[in-house]
């Protein structure tokens, strides 16, 4: 009872700021147009729950999505996730996960079988990362049931190395996943996230005003997240215990890895759905200390524990300190958490306006994106309810819901300019995973959406091209390849932005390790900064705008 009455009252505040804002938002033209292009780029991918009718509570939560270059040639492509079968459910061929090779042109090939990525498990999250260094991106996917580590062999096939490399993690239903290194030894270590307990054994199915439901989380006991050391050999060792990861079970869900304190070490935030979400901080030697009470993520301004999804970081507000953007549950709004400094946060939702939108869908894969290269990064947030039956038993909520885009408008106030942004936009289905990257290289963001049970969204960025960007890749050499949890600074005159490469985020996906920056129309970058983990800088000068920009660890010189 005291969750709804907290419920209606951030309904109630955010009401009153609606009645103030819609008119201002009504005024406000977006630059911004994000078109609908899925049936003309040749992905045939749909997504299937493997469900069958019983209910079970894993349906609700498949799955997310990547955009990574598998295949080093310069553009991105896409790995979607798929369900599997589930106990009752019968299928003439079993539905796999599917890889997407980017010709260019937003034209994609299915390359799923010939690159040996065919994963029949039961997708749910997933990131890549280069874990042993080799120069490729490999990939990790987090099941319900068993886990699989892909190695790429850098001829465009991978290789199950699972056993090998130790990191199954024991059956689990697993959520968001990511690749970071915890102690400063240049390799990749391996976060997991792992939602529930869950048996077929346990399984009942409950009912509202009638109408069966899936069940909630709660129903079903929390499980502790998971975190591996890379030994630097092809294997990992579980350290969940020793690092201190261990001591605390919750409903994980999607995750993201940053340096919130900027100390030079990498922390990690895990979004647990219906709990207090974490905020593990690093001591820099792969300890961590859970936090998120203390910095302030851990519940919403009202106190309450959200039904968290996923999970996004970037500096919205260009202060220099990286925020975090996390989604959640109906009647809740999906909240931003602006950083202080000094370790602690605050909620900003209200304030800003980033909860536009939100308060009557439920929210799911989210990004930090400057879709219209002004310097400044918007929102992208991924809608659709997990009860397919919603309407029959509540008329102010639908299954399949539109997707919410909120543009940075001036000093990290936000305007809902999702009626105004493209035909994009009024797709209507129940989306989950989102990724978000440049898939035609032609300088502006565009979008992926995994949809529950449908096929996917393909958005191209047809936003004017009237501002000026810079992409940057990162290789590392004595820290790791990707150069994952390095911190850079992008300094154009008045305009500082900052990014850190990451390898897992949003709703339980993966993108954007080829970092992007919107410059407006500054035609000049007076530097570029690079703070790699474990020590170690590089600083560029004087460098050109429109361009994809690849820097070495220790070169402090660029190449286009």
């Amino acid at each position: 009872m005291t969750g709804q009455f907290k419920h209606l009252s951030a309904g109630v505040v955010l009401l009153a700021t609606i009645i103030f804002t819609t008119a201002a938002d009504a005024q406000v033209d977006s630059p911004i147009k994000l078109t609908d292009v899925t049936s003309k780029t040749g992905i045939a991918f749909r997504h299937t729950d493997g469900g069958s009718g019983k209910r079970y509570v894993v349906e609700t939560v498949s799955a997310g999505v990547a955009t990574f270059d598998y295949d080093g040639d310069g553009d991105m492509d896409i790995y979607f996730l798929n369900g599997a079968p589930l106990k009752g459910t019968k299928a003439d061929s079993p539905p796999t996960n599917a890889l997407y090779r980017n010709d260019g042109n937003f034209k994609f090939t299915d390359v799923t079988v010939k690159a040996g990525v065919g994963d029949r498990g039961y997708g749910l999250g997933l990131c890549a990362g280069d874990y042993d260094n080799d120069g490729d991106q490999d990939l990790y996917l987090n099941n319900f049931g068993a886990n699989v580590l892909y190695n790429n062999n850098g001829d465009g096939t991978f290789t199950d190395v699972t056993k090998k490399a130790g990191v199954a993690n024991g059956d689990k239903v697993g959520a968001g996943a990511c690749f970071l290194d915890i102690d400063a030894d240049g390799d990749l270590d391996l976060y997991v996230a792992n939602y529930l307990k869950f048996s077929y054994a346990d399984h009942t199915v409950t009912r509202i005003r009638g109408v069966p439901v899936y069940r909630g989380p709660t129903a079903f006991k929390p499980e502790p997240d998971t975190l591996y050391r890379n030994n630097g050999d092809g294997t990992f060792t579980d350290v969940s215990k020793p690092s201190g990861i261990a001591k605390h079970a919750s409903w994980g869900m999607g995750v993201v890895c940053a340096d919130y304190d900027n100390d030079g070490d990498t922390d990690v935030f895990v979004a647990n759905d219906v709990s207090l979400n974490y905020l593990f901080q690093n001591d820099g030697k792969g300890k961590f200390e859970e936090v998120g009470l203390i910095a302030g993520v851990a519940v919403d301004s009202t106190g309450e524990e959200q039904g968290s999804m996923g999970v996004d970081c970037g500096d919205y507000n260009n202060d220099g300190r990286l925020d975090f953007h996390q989604t959640s549950y109906e009647k809740q709004l999906a909240v931003l958490f602006r950083n202080l400094g000094a370790g602690s946060f605050e909620d900003s939702t209200l304030v800003s306006r980033a909860g536009l939108g939100t308060l009557a869908k439920v929210t799911w894969g989210d990004g930090f994106v400057d879709f219209d290269n002004d310097g400044d990064r918007d929102i992208f947030i991924a809608c659709g309810h997990l009860q397919d039956n919603v309407e029959k038993y509540d008329d102010t909520m639908e299954y399949h819901a539109k997707n919410v885009l909120l543009m940075n408008a001036s000093k990290g106030l936000f305007a809902n300019v999702s009626a105004k942004s493209g035909n994009g936009m009024a797709v209507k289905l129940s989306s989950r995973g989102a990724a978000f990257s440049d898939l035609d290289n032609d300088g502006d963001i565009d979008a992926v959406i995994l949809n529950s049970r449908r096929e996917p969204t393909i958005l191209r960025n047809d936003s004017p091209a009237k501002n000026h960007w810079l992409q940057i890749r990162l290789k590392g050499v004595k820290t790791n390849r990707d150069g994952v949890g390095a911190r850079v600074k992008v300094v154009s005159g008045k305009l500082t932005q900052i990014d850190e490469v990451h390898s897992g985020r949003g709703y339980q996906s993966h993108y954007g390790m080829r970092m992007h920056f919107g410059l407006g129309k500054l035609d000049k970058i007076d530097r570029v900064e690079v703070r790699w983990i474990g020590g170690g800088a590089d600083v560029l000068k004087n460098v050109r705008v429109d361009q994809v920009l690849k820097i070495a660890e220790g070169s402090s010189k660029s190449s286009p």
